[in-house]
């Protein structure tokens, strides 16, 4: 039975952990979590003896506390912001562990993703607008070449992760037109949750008026205005 434990702590709310997730929290004899990205309500919650902030740790230094307190037989959560699938690398943490025999059961939490569609009230697959959701992020430190022009093409709903320091410089790159809705999602879900709605012509201006520099979704796409956005009526309910 695994001992390691990865667990999505969903996208700020402390009430979107799920109830494994939850559990598993309370039951921790060591918790590893995603510094300033979690609620510190998540990691108040939690009895484990040994909390520690992996903000400030390298990849050795995580997997050698996973180590330890597997090898010493006890309960190790590594709780990661929103859900570990969606930029959580993840897998170069297990890639190390498995090495030496150590397996991670994975408890999936809520994205920031889904947290930015509840806040525009929104559907991010919406008939007649949008089937499809295209999630991406731009080049930087650790991504030498991004996709974002090209599927900006698609006119599907295009969520960028990890952009906003950016949004000027990738709204000049989108292939689609100026016009085109567009919003940026601070903190979705936490209690200063912020939301700038506006086009691709003047969506970075209206984040730079709004001080939002980081920690949020940017969001192109029709899918934007909602019940606004001229989408036809399901079948599911004819």
């Amino acid at each position: 039975m695994s001992q390691f434990f990865i667990v999505g702590a969903g996208c700020g709310d402390p009430g979107l952990i799920t109830v494994k997730g939850m559990d598993l929290l309370k039951r921790a004899d060591i918790l590893i979590y995603a510094g300033s990205l979690v609620n510190p309500e998540l990691v108040e919650a939690s009895p484990a003896e040994q909390k520690l902030d992996s903000s400030k740790m390298n990849l050795d230094e995580i997997c050698g506390a996973i180590r330890t307190g597997v090898s010493e037989g006890k309960r190790v959560v590594r709780l990661h912001s929103g859900d570990p699938a969606i930029y959580g690398a993840i897998v170069e943490q297990m890639a190390v562990l498995a090495r030496e025999g150590i397996t991670a059961e994975i408890i999936p939490g809520v994205s920031s993703l889904f947290g930015a569609a509840a806040a525009l009230k929104t559907q991010f697959t919406l008939r007649g607008v949008s089937e499809s959701v295209i999630i991406t992020r731009p080049a930087g430190a650790t991504l030498e070449y991004d996709r974002i022009r090209e599927f900006s093409r698609f006119g599907e709903t295009l969520v960028i992760f990890l952009g906003t320091e950016k949004i000027h410089e990738i709204m000049e790159r989108v292939e689609c037109s100026q016009d085109t809705p567009a919003a940026v999602v601070y903190h979705a879900s936490w209690d200063d949750q912020r939301i700038v709605k506006g086009t691709v012509a003047d969506i970075a201006d209206k984040a730079d008026a709004a001080g939002i520099t980081k920690t949020a979704l940017i969001i192109i796409g029709e899918a934007v205005l909602g019940i606004e956005s001229g989408f036809i009526h399901s079948h599911l309910y004819s």
